[in-house]
């Protein structure tokens, strides 16, 4: 008979626990180290050691499962014990959309779980505008089941536009109605806008840093209570590559992360930054699972067969954020000829939500013809050599100028703005001290305490 054994450590108190998978799993004799669960918190940990690898095979139940529930959560996986992980994109609470930001180095199943998590937008009603800069390869069988995909940085940005004009939009319409709240599907759909490989975006010397990190941290901030989220997919080594570490510190820490396979630099960042729990540990994470043997040079050359570990990681911003856990596992068994048949029925043959029609003139050209590259660049950011109807002289996208109207980058804004800016998204009163620190992590120029005050006597 198989039984499951759960073992409870603790060391004396102010002693850290500290641990090495492989070696622990020696010493007890056991010869697969991912039969063993572990989670060490300071002077605790737990323990669990399994007959077989409990996160081997985690299938989906049904498509019908990722549909978002009351409390605006979409279930994407299972933790090694069993329970379900949940991520919440909705939280009807505070009435606000999210921030979802998932982590994974090469192969370690990010595209795979960005799918997942695209089919339950689109199961749940809500309008996606996904950027896939990969080139479309992340996720070819989202064209069609989201709201407006793009391929290219220039279309990315002309999504991005397209969301900061709609968040400001509904703003003046729900000022109007009194509304402080987002209700979902009342009557506004939930936006979100995803976009897969991130890093080629925010990454130092990219074309569109320091804009695309402008609408993501004013997106972030302030399109929660209304309706807008955002969603990051990215391979980062290091989160100064993903524009600037002051950029992404204050959405780790209120948003939904999930980390998957991942570098020392980053696991290194996210303790030193206090981005995990304190004490936290987590167990790496190897590319593949499986007990290991030594082989003798007489034995018959074998292949290895172990099975890989995409989909594993950890849910950072969830209640056992050091609980191992497994994303569902999806599509297709091998590689398919064209688009994957099992992916798409995830999507389900159902319309996918599209944004309101009181936003459309907010959106623009871009959004009504789905645009993508220098088209959806020049339509959401005119120059004076683009025609009224967003044609013009066919730029390249190296050549692409700055374009006029569009909002202002940190470095362009007074202190006295940036402080507005702050105060206008914050949702209850700040002192000089909180504005500083929010001042100073809106990836601008660094601003001392008596500037802020100066500002603040200016604006009154």
């Amino acid at each position: 008979m198989s039984r499951i054994y759960e073992l409870t450590l603790e060391a004396p108190p102010g002693d850290i626990i500290t641990y090495d998978p492989v070696r622990l799993a020696d010493a007890m004799r056991i010869d697969d180290p991912s039969r063993l669960a572990i989670e060490a918190m300071g002077s605790r940990a737990l323990v669990t050691i399994y007959p077989t690898d409990p996160l081997a095979d985690v299938r989906l139940p049904g498509p019908e499962c990722l549909e978002m529930d009351e409390r605006g959560r979409i279930w994407i996986g299972l933790y090694h014990n069993g329970r379900k992980v949940w991520i919440q994109l909705y939280d009807p609470k505070s009435g606000s959309a999210q921030r979802l930001l998932l982590f994974g180095t090469t192969g370690a199943g990010k595209s795979t779980l960005g799918q997942i998590i695209l089919a339950a937008m689109k199961r749940s009603g809500i309008a996606t505008l996904y950027g896939d800069l990969k080139e479309g390869q992340s996720a070819p069988e989202a064209r069609g089941n989201v709201d407006w995909a793009v391929y290219s940085q220039e279309g990315v940005m002309a999504q991005l536009h397209t969301a900061w004009c709609v968040m400001r939009e509904r703003a003046a319409r729900y000022a109007a109605a009194g509304r402080s709240k987002f209700l979902r599907d009342r009557p506004d759909p939930l936006l979100y806008v995803v976009i897969d490989e991130a890093n080629r975006l925010l990454e130092k010397g990219a074309p569109y840093r320091d804009l695309a990190t402008f609408y993501i941290k004013d997106i972030g901030r302030t399109g929660r209570s209304l309706g807008v989220g955002i969603a990051l997919l990215a391979q980062a080594g290091h989160l100064d590559e993903l524009g600037g570490s002051d950029t992404m510190r204050a959405m780790l820490k209120e948003g939904e992360v999930l980390l998957l396979r991942w570098t020392s630099s980053m696991m290194q960042q996210l303790v030193a930054d206090g981005l995990m729990p304190a004490g936290q540990k987590l167990a790496p994470i190897p590319k593949k699972a499986g007990a290991t043997r030594l082989i003798s040079q007489f034995e018959t050359e074998a292949a290895d067969d172990r099975p890989g570990t995409q989909g594993t990681g950890y849910h950072l911003s969830g209640p056992y954020p050091g609980a191992k856990m497994r994303a569902f596992n999806v599509g297709s068994p091998v590689p398919t000829e064209g688009l994957d048949p099992e992916m798409l029925a995830l999507y389900g043959d159902d319309p996918h939500a599209v944004l309101e029609k009181s936003s459309w003139p907010a959106a623009g050209r871009a959004y009504a013809e789905k645009l993508d590259g220098a088209d959806a660049y020049n339509a959401a950011f005119p120059t004076p050599d683009t025609d009224a109807d967003g044609g013009g002289s066919g730029r390249s996208r190296s050549s692409i100028p700055a374009a006029p109207g569009r909002p202002q980058t940190t470095a362009r804004l007074t202190i006295a703005d940036r402080v507005q800016a702050v105060l206008e998204a914050a949702d209850g009163d700040m002192d000089a001290h909180a504005l500083l620190e929010a001042v100073n992590a809106d990836g601008g120029r660094p601003v001392k305490l008596g500037s802020i005050r100066n500002a603040l006597s200016n604006l009154r």
